[in-house]
């Protein structure tokens, strides 16, 4: 489960010197070029957010940049369907870790959540599970489940189960699917449902208002690919 300190920030204001800790930096674009990467860590090491976040293709690149800076390198696992086999995903994740993966950010299966295929989903999230909690310190795993295209109860389903294999995060949404973005409602669901895991919000994320209101409604994390505009805006405020 996940074991970092994170920000109260439901219970108070953030400043414009706390959010970044809370930011995954994100570019998970399929034109995104080595350049663009470069500029990611870059922006994320001047405003210290806690991580950046981009494909598997661009693992390697974001550690050797980040090496030592204290930011943070996720990588994304069967994006943004999330329909690959069990086994592409423990693949991608492997890969991922030994390119430089702090953590993964995996898409849960949405069938198996459609069809309330518990034991094919539970399964799907142990595989990568232990692949990460293996390493030595442990990477660290958020679910991502697409939850504005799921009903109350698939969602507390789907929350529920990969809170009992053990994740660390679960998260909102891939901010790719044509269903609206990070509700407040479902990181409030996550909390009540699956407590035990940090919640990470994701999904048409561009401005402090939202992201505070996020923080505000119980995530611990934010990926949003307007981080600095969101910073800026918060200084300005």
């Amino acid at each position: 489960m996940n074991s970092e300190t994170q920000i109260p920030a439901n219970s108070r204001s953030l400043s414009a010197e706390e959010l970044p800790r809370c930011l995954d930096h994100t570019l998970l674009g399929t034109d995104a070029t080595r350049a663009q990467v470069l500029a990611l860590c870059g922006e994320a090491q001047t405003y210290g957010f806690h991580a950046v976040c981009v494909n598997g293709r661009w693992v390697s690149t974001a550690a050797d940049h980040l090496h030592g800076s204290g930011v943070k390198v996720a990588s994304v696992v069967g994006f943004p369907l999330g329909s690959e086999t069990t086994k592409a995903k423990v693949a991608q994740t492997k890969e991922a870790v030994r390119n430089g993966a702090d953590e993964i950010d995996m898409v849960a299966d949405l069938a198996a959540i459609l069809e309330g295929d518990g034991r094919y989903l539970l399964r799907q999230v142990q595989a990568v599970l232990n692949v990460c909690h293996s390493m030595r310190p442990a990477v660290l795993l958020k679910v991502i489940v697409e939850s504005a295209t799921l009903t109350t109860e698939q969602k507390v389903f789907a929350y529920r189960a990969i809170e009992q294999v053990g994740a660390d995060f679960i998260e909102t949404g891939t901010g790719f699917h044509s269903a609206e973005g990070a509700k407040t409602e479902d990181v409030a669901l996550v909390k009540e449902t699956a407590p035990k895991c940090g919640v990470k919000a994701m999904g048409g994320i561009q401005t402090a208002e939202q992201a505070v209101a996020l923080l505000r409604a119980g995530a611990t994390r934010i990926g949003t690919s307007c981080g600095v505009q969101i910073v800026e805006e918060l200084k300005g405020a």
